[in-house]
């Protein structure tokens, strides 16, 4: 059936195929078209093309066992045939594509249109050139060059345009650049265990070929399709690819298909790859998505035929049977088409919220650019009204048509001196201050092991106030060692000499051990001479496995004799049954299953324990008791982590039933129990302590007993004996926040997180619950900022539900890292602390740039607007005024988003969402620098030529020669600016301000050009400059007026701000400011909380799939239609981009994310004009 439908399909590739698959015993179609099946109706056509799994291999020149040799030309000659293991990214935007979209800021285009027609006037000679009718043109001592200088002013305005286009397509490029240098090395990160040359070795995902033997264990993001060769209770969450949010079960006789992209939930065993890249079902899909680029050309080119194809495509689609196709079923139905299109725009709406500083920025801007638009306006509006009334009213002239031109002139002039207010107004180099602070924080970031997945993360951690931590690997070194034991009715404090324990025990022990652990799970020799053992895999499984070397024993003997393929039944550990069993058939028939897991669970199945001699004895509920008395709580209480081994014997007749769990994990025989420590690390103390200063609580969530966590967590300095502090286990939490009904109430919640420390025994729904209980909490005024660190899979709902989430890059799973903001690549808990800094620093940077940009704009427009409004001519130009901008936009925010941050700035509690933005103390400096530079500036304006005994600038006609005057001015400014720099680098009301300045190399660099630049300008500038050259003396009275805003700042930092009550903040965010627009207009219909959403897994992986499908189906329309492919993909992506104009610094993988998890509740309340 399989062959029929898909034959058509595949005619095109074929041709090329046949030859392709010369040297291998199948081709790629083949392989395609087998992965497509499912079920039982693959293990047919398996063993009917090949001749079984065995014969599939043999096919492919790979051996079950041993996997491929690993011959280079081998494995080239297969990636040629078969394809890579990647997927082609999206092609970037070009530089210039870049350019044209900095080119759409209004402002700038208006700059544009003004400065097009000045040159355009200026070119124009008005015949009544020298007729005295026409006003105050030809007064003041005008030559003719000077007349042909016009065009000048226009032909700048556009230049410094160009230049400010090609700053912001540059750092767009670069940022782009830098995102995507992050995702390949996200992507080099991920790497796979494959079976090569029968060695077990860590490949890169992107190295992985067809052919291959893969293992596969629980967490694992399967890398590529395969079939599975031998598997252990293995589960599977294909979700992502069906949405059907139920494990499957997969067996080699049953279900052997295992699809890229899906998730291992239990068990483990071995595949056989058969499809990689673009070939892979999870490729394919991508490719239908167009994330190949290259195709979609191609596809552009062969549109005719391709339509054909795809019609089959779909006619497969409909006679392929099994649950693939049972998803696409509903999706036809009528009202799919409607849920379709508001589903495409309810899903480009980035459901997360705003990070707290982007929405105080987006909030600040808006504020700020009205402001500026008003005073722009009312410059332009007094300057006309004052030209009109001062010609035609006063003067009684007559508005004569020769004039026109001259008049127009002049109207222009207003014009650009208005624009130019505006441009001056309108911080338009906040995005850019925040997207280099950001991505210089992310480069430094990776040097101190955080590797940032999500840019607004590092931001966000800054304003951390909680961070629920994992004990085992982060605040502990995860090396786990046996240390005591209570063995044979003997309790050990150290390990036993193997000559005291009775033999007998001694052999169920080391079996027990050995074969009821992953056999990934390995000791190795050290790398280095005198180092400590390699562990690799489980590490409480290589504590035990330790024990057994302890014991003088070797466990790879044992399990050389019974390898993995013998054993008969495997019980996988998870979270619910928190143990492991695996069962052996001995060779005369019967079973034994070993069984080892927490102490306090494996020992109430426990009806018998060996004794001193090694014969099992009664063990009664009250000997349990008094066993965890004596054996486990003083364990637990220095630290260590309680493990028992057990196990069971059973007849050969009747076999047990095995399904069964119930009936078969009881009535065990303990066999002994072991004390396995894992020591904290030795920064961690240290980093527990910074953080509490800084006001963040750490708490600790962990699936450990009670008393070792208490006694970890007293190690840590988590908690201090004699505070008020709650130290509780999963099942006290659940008892004391659910009510009657055993629903999770939030005031419950709230009696619980405050004092809340230590929690023992969670299970990753206790953790998700205790995330966002704290998130949602209302019983403080600030909303809490929560991070939360995890490295299982089932992590993966409460690192998405906080704040920012950390996984662990060495310990922690694909699904941890996808959930994931900021990846900690050494899964140390002090890297967390150097992550707050950072992010504090880049909260403090932006506050720095913005201290110093304000202080230019109000300056700035103020001067534009009286000068304007009084001697009717900025006493700024406009390409001074751009000059001005550039400086404080484009290279201030370089020199202040790039300070280092300092331990300083961990001495001091977290900003919170409702703190302003623009604090008082800044609001002081921000005032006072203002009034200073203007009282400088208005008395050179209006006494200038008196004090430097120079002609007057004011009331210069329009085509005037630049003076001394103004230029003395604008020199000024400038050196105000370059000094009050230097005061901006601090924003506490520091006195020091050149503390740490040669830390900074860019910023000395920064100034010192800016230095230089501005003499060129001043010295050489002339015409298009404004400037008119100065002496040295003048100079000197420049930089010290300049050098006078040093003084002026010690000033305002003695005045205390109570004295000043007035100053308010700006840029607060209040409740209501936190939600985007599209989130109000669907609060009403949105009762469910995301959170909650987020927790129906299941649902949302639905959706995500559904989704898929429907882009899918979308795209096999828009062929079927025939219109461009193009245009389909444009159409998404134009939404997507609409929704990300707050400074574009969140990373895509949030909006894709966020697509996937918008849900029905809030498809229907998409406003229906986005597209």
């Amino acid at each position: 059936m399989g062959d029929m439908t898909n034959s058509d399909f595949y005619t095109k590739n074929q041709r090329n195929d046949s030859n392709h698959a010369v040297g291998f015993g199948c081709s790629l179609m083949e392989l395609r078209s087998l992965m497509e099946l499912r079920g039982t109706e693959a293990v047919v056509r398996i063993q009917e093309d090949s001749g079984g799994i065995e014969g599939l291999c043999q096919r492919l020149k790979t051996s079950p066992t041993e996997g491929l040799a690993g011959v280079s030309t081998d494995l080239d000659k297969r990636r040629e045939v078969f394809g890579r293991n990647l997927i082609p990214p999206k092609k970037p935007k070009t530089f210039l594509q870049l350019v044209w979209e900095a080119l759409q800021d209004v402002t700038l285009i208006i700059l544009e249109i003004a400065a097009m027609i000045s040159l355009g006037l200026s070119f124009y000679q008005p015949p009544g050139e020298g007729s005295e009718s026409c006003g105050t043109v030809s007064a003041g001592a005008e030559d003719e060059g000077e007349s042909e200088a016009g065009w000048i002013e226009g032909a700048a305005i556009l230049l410094s345009v160009v230049c400010v286009v090609l700053v912001t397509a540059f750092n767009d490029w670069s940022k782009e650049k830098q995102f995507r240098g992050l995702q390949s090395r996200i992507e080099q990160e991920q790497k796979f265990q494959v079976v090569r040359g029968s060695q077990v070795i860590q490949l890169p995902v992107a190295d992985i070929v067809v052919g291959d033997i893969a293992q596969i264990k629980y967490g694992d993001l399967l890398p590529a399709d395969g079939i599975l060769i031998q598997g252990n209770d293995l589960k599977i969450d294909e979700s992502s690819l069906t949405g059907e949010s139920d494990h499957v079960r997969k067996s080699a006789d049953k279900d052997p298909m295992l699809l890229s992209g899906t998730h291992v939930m239990e068990g483990s065993g071995r595949m056989l790859v058969t499809a990689v890249g673009v070939n892979s079902q999870t490729g394919i899909i991508f490719t239908l998505l167009g994330a190949g680029g290259e195709e979609e050309e191609k596809k552009e080119k062969k549109g005719k035929m391709q339509d054909g194809n795809m019609e089959n495509c779909q006619t497969k689609v409909k006679k392929q049977d099994g649950a693939a196709a049972m998803e696409m079923q509903p999706l036809k139905s009528a009202e799919g088409g409607e849920t379709d299109e508001k589903e495409k725009k309810k899903a480009s709406v980035s459901k997360k919220e705003k990070s707290v500083l982007q929405g105080k920025l987006t909030k600040l801007a808006v504020q700020i650019g009205k402001a500026g638009l008003v005073m722009s306006a009312i410059t332009v509006i007094i300057l006309v009204l004052y030209f009109a009334v001062d010609n035609f009213v006063l003067q009684k002239r007559q508005w004569l048509p020769e004039c026109t031109p001259i008049y127009i002139q002049y109207f222009v002039k207003f014009f650009i001196i208005g624009v130019t207010v505006l441009v001056v107004a309108v911080p338009e180099g906040l995005p850019l201050a925040v997207t280099i602070s950001l991505a210089y924080s992310v480069k430094k970031m990776m040097k101190d092991n955080n590797l940032v997945r999500h840019l607004d993360a590092c931001e966000t951690m800054g304003n951390a106030t909680a961070i629920c931590s994992d004990k085992t690997g982060t605040l502990t070194t995860n090396r786990m060692t046996a240390v005591q034991c209570y063995v044979a009715d003997v309790h050990y404090k150290a390990i036993p000499d193997p000559g005291s324990i009775p033999p007998k025990t001694l052999d169920t022990l080391v079996n027990a051990i050995s074969l009821n652990s992953a056999y990934t799970t390995k000791i190795l020799p050290p790398d280095k001479e005198g180092g400590l053992p390699k562990q690799v895999g489980n590490k409480t499984e290589c504590g035990l496995l330790g024990l057994v070397l302890d014991l003088k024993r070797d466990y790879q003997t044992v399990r050389n004799q019974i390898p993995e393929e013998k054993l008969y039944k495997v019980y996988t550990f998870n979270s619910v049954r928190k143990s492991m069993s695996t069962v052996i058939k001995l060779p005369d028939g019967s079973f034994r299953m070993y069984s080892k897991g927490a102490s306090e669970i494996v020992l109430k199945k426990c009806s018998r324990i060996l004794n001193e001699v090694g014969e099992p004895r009664m063990f009664r509920p009250r000997d349990r008791d008094e066993m965890v008395k004596k054996v486990i709580e003083p364990m637990a209480c220095d630290g260590l982590r309680t493990i028992c081994v057990a196990y069971r014997d059973f007849p050969a007749d009747p076999e047990p039933n095995w399904e069964e769990e119930n009936n078969i994990l009881t009535d065990l025989t303990a066999i002994c129990v072991v004390g396995i420590e894992d020591p904290v690390r030795p920064e961690v103390p240290d980093a527990i302590l910074k953080c509490q200063r800084a006001g963040i609580t750490v708490r600790m969530v962990t699936g450990d007993n009670i008393n070792t966590a208490r006694a970890i967590a007293i190690k840590c300095g988590i908690i201090h004996p004699g505070e008020d502090f709650l130290c509780i286990d999963g099942k006290e939490f659940n008892r004391r926040i659910r009510n009657e009904k055993g629903e999770v109430e939030q005031e419950r919640i709230d009696k619980v997180w405050p004092k809340l420390r230590v929690l023992a025994r969670s299970s990753p729904t206790d953790k998700h619950t205790l995330v966002k209980g704290i998130i949602d909490s209302t019983l403080v005024d600030q909303r809490q900022v929560v991070a939360v660190t995890g490295d299982g899979t089932n992590d993966g709902p409460a690192l998405k539900k906080a704040d920012v989430g950390f996984a662990m890059g060495i310990a922690g799973t694909d699904v941890a890292k996808e959930a994931s903001d900021i990846i900690l690549t050494d899964d140390n808990f002090s890297s967390i602390v150097k992550a707050v800094m950072w992010g504090r620093n880049v909260y403090d940077s932006i506050s720095k740039f913005l201290q110093f940009q304000l202080t230019v704009n109000v300056v700035a427009v103020i001067v534009a607007f009286t000068g304007a409004c009084i001697t009717q001519d900025s006493p700024l130009k406009a390409v001074q005024m751009l000059w001005v901008n550039l400086i404080m936009d484009t290279f201030a925010s370089l020199a202040l988003a790039t300070e280092p941050p300092t331990e300083s700035l961990l001495m001091r509690k977290p900003y919170g969402r409702n703190k302003p933005l623009i604090s008082s103390t800044m609001t002081k400096n921000i005032l006072g620098h203002g009034v200073y530079q203007l009282i400088i500036i208005f008395t050179l304006l209006f006494v200038g030529e008196q004090i430097f005994d120079i002609d007057s600038g004011r009331h210069a006609p329009l085509h005037s020669p630049p003076s001394e005057h103004y230029t003395i001015i604008f020199n000024t400014f400038v050196m105000m600016q370059l000094f009050n720099e230097i005061n901006a680098r601090k924003i506490h009301g520091e006195r020091n301000v050149f503390d740490g300045i040669f830390r900074n190399p860019i910023f000395c660099s920064i100034v010192l050009g800016t230095f230089a630049i501005q003499i060129v300008i001043v010295q050489f500038g002339g015409k298009p400059f404004s400037c008119s050259p100065l002496d040295l003396e003048k100079w000197m009275w420049c930089v010290f007026l300049g050098l006078g805003e040093l003084v002026w700042g010690q000033v305002i930092s003695t005045i205390p701000n109570s004295k000043l009550r007035f100053l308010k903040g700006a840029g607060r965010l209040t409740q209501k400011d936190e939600m985007t627009p599209e989130e109000e207009l669907n609060e009403d219909q949105e009762e469910i909380d995301h959170a909650e959403r987020e927790l129906r897994r299941g649902q949302i992986l639905w959706f995500r799939g559904l989704n898929r499908i429907q882009t899918q189906i979308e795209v096999v329309n828009t062929f079927k239609s025939g219109t461009s492919f193009q245009g389909a993909l444009r159409r998404q992506s134009s939404t997507t981009s609409q929704n990300q104009d707050v400074t574009n610094v969140s990373s895509p993988s949030h909006v894709s994310l966020s697509n996937a998890l918008s849900s029905p509740t809030s498809t229907a309340a998409a406003p229906s004009g986005q597209c």
